[in-house]
């Protein structure tokens, strides 16, 4: 699994914690490098399965061809308004291109998980939709960073 973190313990999400915030949210922040060494954010939506980021992308997209270039990713999801709300997960590592690009819902065992949480998550539907545009991208995270300042508060 991913490192531990060193600093902030006291404010970094326990395994359950980090399982139902990545279950919960919808949105993530995702950075590749370019290769002219460029950084490029940009947002997408995503399932989490417990052990692995799934991210659903346009495969002509700039983020698509910076990560076949260059498949190192670093991915943050967060939330909060007030200072003493915020919470989030920053994770790093190597994306995997899975299934087939575009995904047309050709049979794939690896994605029924995936998809199926996706689907429910932002959706509603028990199952996935394909447009024959976007492809699924996995981040097993080598690192994983978390911080919940609501806990700052906590004696």
């Amino acid at each position: 699994m991913a490192t531990t973190q060193r600093r902030g313990r006291r404010i970094m999400m326990t395994p359950g914690e980090l399982d139902a915030f990545l279950a919960a949210e919808r949105t993530c922040r995702v950075a590749t490098v370019s290769a002219d060494g460029a950084p490029h954010a940009g947002a997408l939506w995503f399932a989490w399965d417990g052990t692995s980021l799934w991210l659903y992308s346009i495969t002509r997209s700039k983020r698509w061809a910076e990560l076949r270039h260059d498949p190192r990713i670093a991915v943050v999801v967060d939330a909060g308004e007030q200072y003493g709300e915020l919470r989030g997960v920053e994770l790093t590592g190597t994306a995997q291109f899975v299934g087939e690009a575009p995904r047309t819902g050709e049979p794939c065992p690896e994605l029924d998980v995936p998809e199926r949480l996706f689907a429910r998550k932002n959706f509603g539907l028990e199952e996935m939709v394909h447009d024959g545009r976007h492809a699924w991208l996995r981040l097993t995270p080598d690192a994983i960073v978390s911080w919940d300042f609501r806990k700052l508060a906590q004696p």
